[in-house]
């Protein structure tokens, strides 16, 4: 099969019919053979019956439906694992996504041996609210990727080799940062394209101010488990050790003052009376503490437990 299409959707009834038929007409023109997997993330709205009716007329469209709301990155996550093109396409639904980019994502896939390539909305019609703060994300995420030739991380629209999105998890709200997911699974070859970005044509938006906080939190998280996820001691372990020892060097300063004085007939002061005394202890508790941390996160490591575990209620 040439071409998996996900799109993941919550409440998205009124744009389904257009949109498959609209992918539809471009897989036929461009003599694709590929199948779309929509990934209904717990819709309250009918959009699981409108599935179902869109499959019974056109053999090419799957279906997963989830129990309950779970998030994009858990419907993408999911989608991923039922694909079987050799080239994956992801798009929202609500029609911002122009399926006649796919030809051209395609292409450069296959042709080009990219990994992965990144629409980039060059020309957005969202309000400044929204465009301002992802701008932001976006720098910030290059700086700390080093991902330095993509400018929209959090595009829906998507082109990926197979490879790719079946060596890669997504969960919590990573898919934010799928590139960067790519890349620290070895997945180095990353390209940009400018896509066309519609207008909402139905609806409105299903995210609210909060993914921006969750955004950033994200994107330490990955950054954290990108580098220190298969040796979490390295960090926490160098971390304590530095602590650790810091507050050794004070209190083996704190005890030979104390000896010196005591050999020489000077003053002596207590050891408990001086504020070092307490930051030597905090230093070396602190380290310690450290330092067991990171011993048990190895071992979480080592034996690391499944996450993407949703609800499926029904399939297509």
């Amino acid at each position: 099969m040439d071409i998996s299409v996900v799109v993941p959707l919550y409440d998205e009834i009124e744009s389904l019919p257009e949109l498959t038929s609209w992918i539809s007409r471009v897989m036929d023109e461009n003599h694709f053979t590929y199948e779309v997997i929509l990934v209904d993330d717990g819709s309250k709205d009918g959009s699981w019956e409108m599935i179902r009716k869109l499959s019974q007329n056109t053999p090419f469209i799957k279906g997963i439906k989830f129990r309950r709301n779970y998030g994009k990155s858990a419907a993408l996550n999911t989608g991923f694992a039922a694909t079987k093109g050799n080239v994956v396409i992801t798009m929202d639904a609500d029609l911002q996504d122009s399926p006649d980019e796919i030809p051209e994502l395609y292409r450069r896939i296959v042709e080009e041996k990219y990994d992965l390539i990144s629409g980039w909305k060059a020309k957005r019609y969202d309000p400044l609210s929204k465009t301002i703060p992802t701008k932001l994300f976006n720098a910030a995420t290059r700086k700390m990727s080093g991902i330095d030739n993509l400018h929209d991380f959090n595009c829906g629209l998507k082109a990926y080799r197979s490879a790719v999105v079946k060596n890669i998890e997504i969960y919590g709200e990573m898919h934010r940062y799928i590139p960067v997911l790519a890349k620290w699974a070895g997945f180095s070859k990353i390209g940009e394209q400018v896509v066309e970005h519609r207008a909402r044509k139905y609806g409105k938006t299903k995210f609210g101010m909060s993914r921006f906080v969750n955004g950033f939190l994200d994107l330490l998280s990955i950054f954290f488990v990108g580098k220190f996820g298969k040796r979490p001691m390295h960090f926490f372990g160098t971390m304590g050790t530095l602590s650790f020892f810091a507050g050794l060097v004070i209190a083996i300063w704190l005890t030979s003052e104390k000896l010196y004085n005591l050999a020489h007939n000077l003053p002596v002061r207590q050891p408990t009376d001086n504020p070092w005394f307490y930051g030597a202890m905090v230093a070396i508790i602190l380290g310690s503490q450290l330092f067991l941390t990171g011993f048990v996160a190895e071992l979480v490591s080592r034996s690391s437990t499944d996450r993407n575990n949703y609800q499926v209620e029904e399939t297509i």
